[in-house]
């Protein structure tokens, strides 16, 4: 009898011609997820990548039934538009890649928080399309004296994140007006600027089709931020950081008295504390996602994540969520309990291409 044909199943992360060379299951920071698909009898590999070598990878892939893909776009010199393009044909070869370059733009970007600003885990949310819708609406929203925090369309590590605050409460806003801005990039802290000033440094934000997101400042943000890990619509794990990007200066301190972030430590699906979270997550809000943007449970990353403020309690004293962020492209690290999920869920895929 002939015994079943092996999956193989490709590995892709960023890397330079000498690190290709030299790549094994166990030289890179994915070793452990290499050995749970060894154990589950997947003959997975790394395929290191990088734009000089673009078509030495496709082969490579060509010959594999699936590739799981880590490459932020806003590390490397290129962005993704060569990988992309590649990754496009081999998922149209029958190659199952995840997540699929489609899918990425779809909920990878700030833009999904305006979308789905209704479904629950949004609300006061809104979306500047140009520099001059800027200008023209956000004065009005900053007027309560209410701090906003607005981010740029595509970003990682705070970078066009900005909280922005007008202490002059219903006083009208002009270009001369002071607001309190801070950037949430890591190092900067709070300054006293022009609105002018303000839209000056956001103006970059809308080259090539760019936009804004603008969302209220969450007070309990001290209470941390809880990232939700999903293997397609399942919670496979959450992580908690206590302190983190924007946290407020210690009362009458400097405003280079705020706190650097700290570690995020991880936990399992099953964690009490977050049971609420995970209820709401996997059986109200993903699925209304799905609806809204047209994505099949199958669609979904083999890893992503999203990132949950608390935002004020209900009328019965419950806690509620505010959604800030999806990470898509390259989710790494992860809790160690993501790692059977992700090897179910790759399984799944690669048997229903044998079919």
């Amino acid at each position: 009898m002939t015994p079943p044909t092996r999956r193989r199943l490709a590995i892709l992360y960023p890397g330079d011609r000498a690190a290709r060379r030299v790549a094994t299951v166990d030289n890179n920071r994915f070793a452990a997820l290499f050995a749970a698909f060894a154990a589950a009898g997947v003959d997975a590999e790394p395929a290191v990548y990088h734009d000089d070598f673009c078509a030495e990878v496709r082969d490579q892939l060509l010959r594999v039934d699936g590739v799981l893909v880590w490459v932020n776009p806003l590390n490397t010199e290129c962005g993704r538009v060569v990988l992309d393009a590649m990754l496009r044909d081999a998922a149209a070869a029958g190659i199952f890649v995840s997540a699929h370059p489609d899918v990425i733009l779809t909920l990878g970007t700030k833009e999904v928080l305006y979308q789905t600003r209704d479904i629950g885990w949004g609300g006061d949310t809104h979306c500047y399309r140009s520099i001059d819708a800027l200008r023209q609406q956000l004065p009005s929203r900053l007027a309560s004296g209410a701090a906003r925090v607005l981010k740029q369309h595509r970003g990682n590590d705070g970078i066009g994140v900005w909280k922005v605050q007008h202490d002059a409460s219903d006083a009208p806003l002009h270009a001369d007006a002071v607001v309190r801005v801070r950037h949430a990039k890591r190092g900067s802290v709070e300054e006293k600027i022009s609105l002018a000033e303000f839209f000056s440094r956001c103006t970059a934000y809308f080259a090539a089709g760019g936009m804004m997101i603008d969302q209220p400042y969450q007070a309990r943000l001290t209470e941390g931020i809880t990232r939700c890990y999903l293997v397609h619509d399942k919670v496979a794990g959450f992580g908690h950081q206590a302190i983190n990007a924007l946290f407020p200066t210690p009362s009458g301190g400097a405003p280079t008295d705020a706190p650097t972030p700290g570690p995020r430590l991880y936990h399992p699906p099953d964690t009490p504390q977050f049971q609420a979270l995970k209820q709401k997550v996997e059986h109200e809000w993903v699925r209304a996602a799905q609806k809204l943007l047209a994505i099949e449970t199958t669609q979904l990353p083999i890893i992503w994540d999203c990132d949950f403020l608390l935002g004020a309690k209900d009328d019965a004293g419950r806690d509620t969520y505010v959604l800030c962020e999806i990470n898509v492209s390259s989710v790494a690290p992860y809790p160690a309990s993501a790692l059977p999920y992700m090897v179910e869920a790759t399984l799944a895929r690669l048997g229903e291409r044998k079919q």
